[in-house]
């Protein structure tokens, strides 16, 4: 298996993983096509519900066969076949813990229904009693800190709903944006990557596409290998990965990954610029936050005061709008 780690694969996954002799995957993401109609180079995103069914079924298998008996398996799928999803976990003995409700703006304009803006991402586990779940680095600021500075808050903050709505569609306009049809934010694969996998763990992502979960795993210090049938995608992602890993060795780059983590938890925690310029009770809870994810430096309140405003002025504080 060293053979695939930290690797980008091109092929099909269920034959790539069907030869895997044993479990390796701590957490896997999978991002399978929808059967929607979308236009991938390799893949005929509009099967017959059955047949789609009947694949979903060898795949899912094919991950839950490496994954190991403490992992944790998540998979974003459209409204059409996830109740399928759900109920193909429960036969190969995985536990739902999470249905969890990606919401985003940007949503695909209909002229006869309502736009659909949302995405599904089931959270299943191998063992309902044994699995990674870091609560403590995903939590966020709660309105009793935040709006009512009530003294019973608990300090570390409450767990995120299961309806995600901090994290925008990669636009075109975006510079994370890759040349791919269907790419997630890699702020939301870090929410994931955090929750359910330690430092030195090995992530999978069968259907690895642009390479955000390898982007996102290699910036949180975690193993991957990424499975994609594409040529194209898969030359692509590489280059996103030596990108990454330049970046991560280059000293004069550290800013800009505590930049992004300043930006993501400000987007996280749904708390403005001007709050946590005036609070500084919010600023030193954002402060204890942002050191929890970063094992580099311990930062002061000050330093980061000062990476907020630069941010501000940068005009790279998204606007909080809920």
């Amino acid at each position: 298996m060293t053979e695939m780690r930290n690797k980008i694969i091109c092929g099909d996954c269920i034959k790539i993983l069907n030869k895997v002799r044993k479990p390796f995957a701590d957490l896997i993401f999978a991002d399978p096509p929808f059967n929607i109609g979308y236009k991938y180079d390799k893949y005929h995103d509009k099967l017959k519900a059955e047949n789609y069914t009947n694949w979903s079924k060898e795949w899912m298998t094919a991950c839950c066969d490496v994954l190991n008996p403490h992992g944790s398996f998540y998979i974003a799928i459209g409204d059409s076949h996830a109740a399928d999803i759900k109920k193909i976990a429960d036969k190969l003995g995985l536990t739902m813990r999470n249905w969890i409700i990606w919401h985003y703006t940007f949503g695909q304009q209909m002229k006869r229904k309502f736009a659909r803006s949302h995405t599904h991402i089931l959270y299943f586990v191998n063992d309902k009693s044994n699995f990674t779940f870091n609560d403590h680095l995903v939590r966020v600021i709660s309105d009793r800190q935040k709006k009512y500075r009530d003294k019973r808050a608990n300090s570390a903050g409450k767990m995120p709903d299961d309806v995600w709505d901090e994290y925008p569609r990669i636009c075109g306009t975006f510079t994370e944006r890759a040349d791919f049809p269907c790419q997630m934010p890699e702020s939301l694969l870090a929410r994931i990557i955090r929750t359910s996998s330690n430092e030195g763990d090995w992530v999978l992502d069968p259907f690895s596409g642009s390479g955000t979960t390898a982007a996102a795993a290699s910036r949180l210090k975690r193993l991957y290998t990424g499975i994609e049938i594409s040529s194209d995608y898969v030359k692509q992602s590489r280059q996103r990965l030596c990108h990454t890993k330049r970046k991560a060795v280059r000293k004069s780059n550290s800013n800009e990954h505590v930049d992004d983590e300043i930006k993501w938890l400000h987007q996280e925690n749904k708390v403005s610029y001007e709050q946590l310029i005036n609070d500084r009770n919010l600023l030193d809870i954002f402060t204890e936050k942002l050191n929890a994810r970063s094992a580099d430096k311990i930062f002061k309140p000050i330093e980061v005061e000062e990476k907020l405003q630069f941010l501000q002025r940068a005009g790279k504080l998204a606007p909080i709008t809920r």
